[in-house]
């Protein structure tokens, strides 16, 4: 296992080096606008002058090549660079904020597991008939709704009919454990809407392929109790595809948190994304998109090693 685990570590690290060179490179050459564009203003870009003190000073005047190589000198170190506009680290930034994307992105995670997982097994349990109907449907609709639109009805409606808006200020959960799950709830709650839709079909369709197999089969035919062929035989085999599309996408749960954190003033990871696009803040850009190739790469990895404690047969050498 040991073995496995560093092969696949040392095969991400040549996509983890792509990724910065295309991000680097599509950020700093390919962008039709330029930082030193949005810090010295409208007035500034007649002076150019101005602007060479103003590159120097960003470490921008020399070559793309030479910027590459410093950032990739301080990146092996361990330091990710310092925000062009604020100055602050960026390494010291996503350490305070990286809890709370990766808080909101679980809570999330779990609230879509906590609605699929059972609903798609009562749909493939009651298959063709009206709760199979009912809750397709419903799958279909959540899939079908935008997330971003959802909150926003809940918050327009909540303040027009019940005198409810979400507090704009945030407290950790050191400060005030209620008032933090208070501000938490509604965000997560409404970002594992989406992706249950898609997993309330996914656990169903498994789990009726998986009902089909000769090995339930000559369970149910050696006297064994319908929960007993249900749950120990049938749903651990079921679960492997949706282990694999739950853990790909915990990632992708964490990214698009983005507008979630914008909707509901959330400080973390998403919404400092949009602050640094915005501002075209370099190392801010490429240090968050050097973080979620890597929590990508250990969500694969994660998966890989699920499948042992689902299926007993699977072994890695």
């Amino acid at each position: 296992m040991l073995r496995y685990l560093f092969q696949r570590a040392l095969l991400a690290l040549p996509t983890l080096f792509l990724i910065s060179i295309v991000v680097f490179v599509g950020i700093r050459v390919l962008m039709p606008a330029s930082v030193v564009d949005t810090i010295i203003g409208e007035y500034g870009r007649n002076d150019p002058e101005y602007r060479h003190i103003i590159e120097k000073q960003l470490g921008l005047d020399a070559s793309i090549g030479k910027q590459y190589t410093s950032y990739m000198g301080h990146l092996l170190t361990g330091d990710l660079g310092r925000s062009l506009h604020s100055g602050r680290s960026v390494s010291s930034e996503l350490r305070r904020r990286m809890p709370v994307s990766f808080e909101l992105g679980l809570f999330g995670q779990v609230t879509a597991i906590l609605w699929a997982i059972p609903l798609g097994l009562f749909a493939a349990v009651h298959q063709d008939k009206w709760p199979d109907y009912g809750l397709r449907s419903f799958a279909i609709l959540v899939n079908s709704i935008p997330g971003f639109w959802v909150a926003v009805m809940i918050i327009t409606f909540g303040s027009i009919w019940f005198h409810w808006a979400p507090p704009i200020r945030f407290t950790s959960l050191t400060q005030n454990p209620i008032q933090h799950l208070k501000i938490m709830a509604t965000p997560a709650l409404i970002i594992g809407l989406t992706p249950s839709g898609g997993l309330i079909r996914l656990v169903r369709t498994q789990m009726l392929e998986v009902l089909r197999q000769d090995y339930v089969r000559t369970a149910h035919a050696k006297g064994l109790s319908r929960n007993a062929v249900f749950y120990k035989h049938a749903l651990r085999n079921a679960l492997i595809p949706v282990v694999t599309v739950i853990g790909v996408g915990l990632p992708n749960i964490v990214a698009g948190t983005v507008i979630f954190e914008q909707i509901f003033v959330i400080p973390g990871m998403g919404r400092y994304l949009v602050d640094a696009i915005n501002q075209l803040d370099y190392p801010v850009i490429q240090g968050l998109v050097l973080l979620f190739a890597v929590l990508l790469s250990f969500a694969t990895i994660l998966v890989d090693v699920s499948y042992t404690l689902l299926d007993p047969r699977i072994r890695f050498r």
